[in-house]
Parts: C-alpha cells; sequence; structure tokens
C-alpha cells in the first residue's frame, strides 16, 4: 500500500522537480521512482547508513533524505544531484511522504484498532494509550450492528455498508466472516433506540431490494466509552442468534428487546429440561395440538383477555373458555391466572430453545 502511495506523489513530483526522483525502503531497495526502470533496482550504502542512524547522505550520485515515523528511517527519498538544490528537494520530499504515510497509516490503524476493540484483542489499559496517541476521541456514543447474510453473493456485503456509511473517521466497517460485517455506528447525542432501528432497516431493505441479498441485523446496546464497544458487539451476536430461535421473521434484531429470551438462551440445557419436566409433570406439552397452540399465543397476545382474544380467533367466548379449560386440566396450569400464565409463556420458549439447540447437532 506504501510503494502505490509514494508512486503516486513521486509520480506528480517529477515535472516539478526535473530530476529523477525515488524512494527506497531500509534495505535500500527501490520501490517508488520517477524511471520506471529503476523500480526493484538496489541502491548500494543505503542499508549501512540507516544502521548509522544517519538522517542524510549522498551516494552514486544521488542526495539520500531519511523518514520515518520510528527513530531508525524506514524509507529513505533520493533526488539526482549532490548540489544545494537536490538536497533541498529531498528535504522536502522527506517531509511530504512523511506526513502522508502518517496520515495514511492513521486512517488504516484507526480501523484496526477499532476492530481489535471490539473483537477484545486489546487489554483495556492499553486501550486508552493507543486512543490517545491516535487523538481518537473514546467518549462518544456508539454502537456495534452485525449485517448477517444467508449466503455470500457476487456483490460484496461489506462494499455496500461501506459505502452507505463512507466517513472513514466516524464510522467503521470491517468483516468477520464470509458472512458477517459489522459496522460500528458513531450517534448523535440524544438518538433514541427506533432511530437505530430504522437504520438497520434501512441497511436491510438497501442489500434486499438493491442488491437482492437477504440479511439480518443484530444491534448491541448504544455505550458512550470506547472500552463498552466489545460489550455491544457481544450484544449484537447475541441478538442474531437468539433472534434465529424466538423472533425468526424479523430482520432488525435489538439486544435490548430481548427480554427473558436472552436469559433463556444462556441456561444450560439440562436446566431447561428439568424445568419443562417441572412444569408439565401433570401432562405434556407435545399432547397440545396446534389449533390449542394457536389458541395459547393468541390469548397471550391479547393480554390474557378473554373477550378481545374470542373476537381474534372469531369464536365464541365460551369456546375460548372450554379450550383453556381443556389446556387447564391437561397441563395443570390455568392461563387465566397471571402467575401460571408467565410460567407457561416461559416454558414455551424453553421448549423452543431446546428445539433449536437439538438441530444444532
Amino acid at each position: 500500500m506504501s510503494n502505490r502511495m509514494f508512486q503516486g506523489v513521486i509520480y506528480q513530483m517529477k515535472d516539478a522537480i526535473g530530476r529523477v526522483v525515488g524512494v527506497t525502503d531500509e534495505m535500500g531497495v527501490v520501490i517508488a521512482c520517477s524511471e520506471l526502470g529503476q523500480i526493484d533496482s538496489i541502491k548500494d550504502g543505503v542499508q549501512a547508513e540507516r544502521m548509522a542512524n544517519s538522517q542524510g547522505f549522498v551516494r552514486g550520485g544521488y542526495t539520500f533524505k531519511g523518514f520515518s515515523n520510528n527513530k531508525r528511517n524506514d524509507f529513505y527519498v533520493f533526488v539526482e544531484g549532490i548540489d544545494e538544490n537536490a538536497e533541498r528537494f529531498a528535504s522536502m520530499l522527506s517531509i511530504a511522504l512523511q506526513s502522508i504515510k502518517q496520515f495514511h497509516d492513521e486512517k488504516f490503524d484507526r480501523l484496526n484498532f477499532m476492530k481489535n476493540v471490539v473483537m477484545d484483542n486489546i487489554m483495556p489499559g492499553d486501550i486508552y494509550a493507543k486512543a490517545r496517541e491516535m487523538h481518537f476521541v473514546t467518549d462518544i456514543p456508539r454502537v456495534v450492528l452485525i449485517i448477517r447474510v444467508d449466503q455470500a453473493k457476487d456483490m460484496s456485503t461489506f462494499d455496500v455498508v461501506q459505502n452507505l456509511f463512507p466517513d472513514k473517521q466516524k464510522d467503521f466497517v470491517f468483516e468477520t466472516s464470509e458472512n458477517d460485517t459489522v459496522l460500528i455506528k458513531e450517534l448523535k447525542k440524544g438518538i433514541e433506540t427506533k432511530d437505530i432501528e430504522k437504520l438497520a432497516a434501512s441497511i436491510v431493505d438497501t442489500l434486499n431490494v438493491e442488491y437482492y441479498i437477504k440479511a439480518i441485523v443484530g444491534i448491541g446496546t448504544q455505550v458512550t466509552n470506547i472500552k463498552d464497544l466489545a460489550s455491544s458487539f457481544k450484544e449484537a451476536q447475541i441478538a442474531l442468534e437468539v433472534g434465529k430461535v424466538f423472533d425468526i421473521e424479523k430482520t432488525v434484531v435489538n439486544y435490548e428487546n430481548l427480554g427473558i429470551a436472552r436469559l433463556i438462551y444462556q441456561l444450560p440445557t439440562t436446566l431447561c429440561e428439568m424445568f419443562l419436566k417441572e412444569v408439565f409433570k401433570q401432562g405434556s406439552i407435545d399432547s397440545l395440538d396446534q389449533e390449542t397452540l394457536f389458541t395459547i399465543q393468541s390469548f397471550f397476545e391479547n393480554n390474557l383477555n378473554v373477550s378481545e382474544t374470542s373476537r381474534g380467533l372469531f369464536v365464541h367466548r365460551n369456546t375460548l373458555v372450554y379450550r383453556l379449560e381443556k389446556i387447564r386440566k391437561i397441563t395443570g396450569l390455568d392461563l387465566r391466572e397471571f402467575d401460571d400464565a408467565i410460567v407457561f409463556k416461559v416454558a414455551l420458549m424453553v421448549k423452543k430453545y431446546l428445539q433449536s439447540s437439538q438441530e444444532k447437532f
């Protein structure tokens, strides 16, 4: 990347200077030059001068000037001639190239830095030291979103998302796998959860409508400190996994809205199996037919209201009461009682979780 960057600058400078100019690496290999034929050739003496910590020297009819972001020079710019003008050109070029390289490195270092923070690959104490070094603001509201696609397409999801969020100083986009693209989004102060969900929905719509890519987005919690981005990333991952079990129709899953589902998802399967046996000790949930399960779901959606549920199901109120009583006899739980309804709701979610766990293996 540096070679191509240096070559671009050197190529633009050759007419202004009117001399052969180029750049070598620390071994003396020419990596950029106004005379393309010199690229990959070796300038004698560069390595020895670097070991002697020389900032500038004259060799073979060229004036050399070292530059680097480190204490010891990693690169040398060379200009044809050994006169004062050659020395002046070399000095100016070394300063310009060092500034350009520093800007280039910082831009890419920022992305790698954020990726390491999110992936929890950097110690908490080092986060702030590195952030200060790069003049990186650590206390801005941010959130992590993971965009997951079913299968890779010719059009990269990474490219699409990066084009949607082109400000590389504020928003950071990178891939963690062939199917997962991560977006670290800087937020304006006071932004609400629903606004983040709208943003996620717009990403899904763009991928689907314009590129025929089906995607689901997991959203972590909003954080104000850079060290908490790793937690937001993990929450976005959990949101995707939990959504795959409990909200299969949703294309945007927010960790904050998972409720009890995120607790169930983290329980050991053995504990879940024990819970189901205790809840349905008077009967088995497997004996409930699809019509009865649909009735239960509608009853929960209508907040345990018999009248509203019967209207929604287009059945007589007495018919619904009969079904609820049938459920009570089979399971020992009366869904008209709040405590029993909670236990039954959790039990249904646990059963769903166990079924999904079995499908994995």
